[in-house]
């Protein structure tokens, strides 16, 4: 194994500009607009690729925003680096899914308990063979706790994810759900939740993932930006509320 003294993809001005608590969304550009609506004094920390990350206070907490990119090797290349080289203790994935259970509504919150996938991901990164991690329970207690606070536990579904390692839009995904063990219920598919669990599970880290729902085999709605927009935010206000405790 090669691990050099300093990351490869996460480059700081000293190790402290990345705080021991992380939201990580997708996109480069939502970390950049959780900075700067929800964080105070936020400063863009590292900038690698393009793989924007900012540091900032969220009621007088040092709270880290990192990008993972898509896919499970992205996401896995930087969760790595953030508890190996930054001591990082908590990351929340906030992004989005598609729902394949029908109880998991449009503009919902899907909260990941467990998250299994058919990739072999997890036997290459460390031998692990089982196709189903569990995120933190302490970590989800607090975002329920957080959910019910903010009058949004009607909205936040508790349950599986998979992750899949192509865009589930862009295949006839049922054929892979049919593949799925009947013994677990889906609420909802995307592409980063399991690697993020392994990975944190792998260095005794605490790691969940949360998905706003945007589209869904049970709906033809389609969202607005300004709808989109305005259930995301009520998802990254949950996961900093909860981050924080």
């Amino acid at each position: 194994m090669f691990l050099g003294e300093e990351p490869i993809h996460i480059k700081v001005e000293r190790k402290e500009d990345i705080a021991p608590i992380v939201l990580m969304p997708g996109d480069p550009l939502r970390a950049k607009y959780i900075a700067d609506v929800f964080l105070s004094n936020a400063k863009l920390v590292t900038s690698v690729r393009n793989m924007l990350g900012f540091t900032g206070e969220y009621k007088g907490h040092k709270v880290t925003v990192m990008a993972s990119g898509m896919g499970m090797p992205s996401m896995m290349i930087y969760a790595f680096e953030l508890f190996h080289y930054f001591n990082v203790q908590k990351i929340i994935r906030i992004g989005t899914c598609g729902a394949v259970a029908e109880e998991a509504k449009i503009n919902e919150i899907i909260l990941s308990d467990s998250v299994y996938t058919e990739s072999n991901f997890a036997y290459t990164f460390n031998e692990y063979k089982d196709h189903v991690v569990y995120a933190d329970s302490k970590l989800n207690a607090n975002i329920l706790e957080s959910a019910s606070a903010l009058g949004m536990d009607t909205r936040v579904h508790k349950g599986m994810l998979t992750t899949m390692d192509v865009f589930g839009p862009y295949i006839d995904y049922d054929r892979v759900l049919e593949r799925i063990p009947k013994e677990y219920k889906i609420l909802g598919e995307e592409m980063e939740a399991f690697a993020l669990i392994h990975v944190a599970n792998s260095f005794h880290r605490s790691a969940t993932a949360m998905a706003t729902v945007v589209d869904s085999k049970f709906s033809d709605i389609v969202l607005s930006i300004e709808e989109r927009q305005e259930s995301l935010n009520d998802m990254i206000r949950l996961a900093l509320e909860s981050i924080i405790k």
